[in-house]
């Protein structure tokens, strides 16, 4: 659980922070104490980014939106609905609109207009498979990361929100690149050090 009394990251204007949170995230998933999570996080930060940049049309398949999903559930909240309705996607209709989401890319929104039209997938899951894809443009849409950044209101799982929660990523990602340029920053990494920072699945469920 954070400190109370330290600065809102997303306030820090010096590079350590933001650094030390990105660092950081390992340890708090591992201190969630959930084997689950940890394997599925491995998997979705190494292997499926890998898997996907290696085929000749860049797509995922049926079983790699369900990890996504399963992914995505364990770091925050279970849908099981969710699962479920994932679960009645053919492997064709994945791998057409996947494969067409990721032609799309730098788009800002097309790609999660057309992942969101399988069964149960929104913009969170939409964002979650773009991240793994194309990190430099696409943050993952986390709840916790979103009520980290003033601004946008309450947090809505739409496409709308996730524009401006995407836009407001990417100004800071710029921006460290900027001032830290030893390590270039991408979208989906600001948004880990601000999950990490909260202390993750924990600040949530602490709601």
């Amino acid at each position: 659980m954070p400190d109370a009394n330290r600065k809102a990251l997303w306030a820090e204007s010096e590079c350590r922070p933001w650094h030390d949170a990105l660092d950081s995230y390992p340890r708090v998933i591992e201190e969630h104490g959930s084997e689950k999570l940890a394997n599925l996080d491995r998997w979705f930060s190494e292997d499926l980014p890998a898997a996907i940049k290696s085929r000749e049309v860049p797509r995922i398949h049926l079983d790699e939106l369900q990890g996504i999903a399963a992914w995505k559930m364990s770091r925050g909240v279970w849908r099981e609905r969710n699962r479920v309705l994932i679960a009645t996607n053919s492997p064709e209709s994945v791998e057409k609109a996947s494969s067409q989401a990721f032609a799309a890319v730098p788009d800002p929104r097309t790609p999660i207009k057309v992942l969101s039209a399988l069964a149960g997938v929104g913009p969170a899951t939409a964002s979650a498979a773009l991240a793994a894809y194309a990190p430099e443009v696409y943050p993952f849409f986390d709840e916790v990361v979103a009520g980290q950044m003033p601004g946008l209101g309450p947090v809505a799982f739409t496409a709308k929100y996730y524009a401006a929660y995407s836009d407001a990523l990417r100004e800071r990602a710029a921006q460290l690149s900027r001032e830290c340029p030893h390590s270039p920053w991408t979208p989906h990494d600001a948004a880990q050090a601000l999950w990490a920072w909260a202390g993750g699945k924990a600040a949530q469920n602490q709601g």
